[in-house]
């Protein structure tokens, strides 16, 4: 797969999207660590990741916040943040070897569930 398959212009629908980016994941978890950003994230263990994952909800939280009286820049720029966490919690699931499926999976579950009796349920 080359570095171009998650491009804008490119066939992949919205709805691979997340299959491809796992695929791709998949593909750099073992790559040597200066050929992909995300091998060397691997390499560098489960802290870093967890390091980064928090760095950008961090920053997500303060896009948003920007965002809320903000025009349409400061609105990019929450997508912009929202795409990198969503990308560090795909390679943490990755590292663990995980993927994106459980996640959805647990989305569906969750249809038709009140919020409340959800978050009720995971109490002990």
């Amino acid at each position: 797969m080359d570095s171009n398959a998650l491009s804008p212009d490119n066939s992949t629908s919205r709805t691979d999207v997340l299959d491809t980016l796992n695929e791709v994941l998949k593909q750099r978890r073992h790559a040597a660590a200066e050929d992909s950003y995300v091998a060397s994230l691997h390499h560098k263990g489960l802290n870093k990741i967890l390091e980064k994952v928090g760095e950008e909800a961090t920053e997500t939280v303060l896009a948003a916040k920007d965002a809320e009286h903000g025009g349409e820049a400061e609105r990019q720029a929450l997508i912009s943040e929202t795409a990198d966490l969503w990308f560090h919690s795909l390679v943490m699931l990755s590292h663990l070897g995980m993927d994106h499926q459980a996640v959805l999976d647990e989305l569906a579950r969750r249809f038709g569930i009140s919020g409340h009796a959800e978050k009720a349920s995971r109490q002990p």
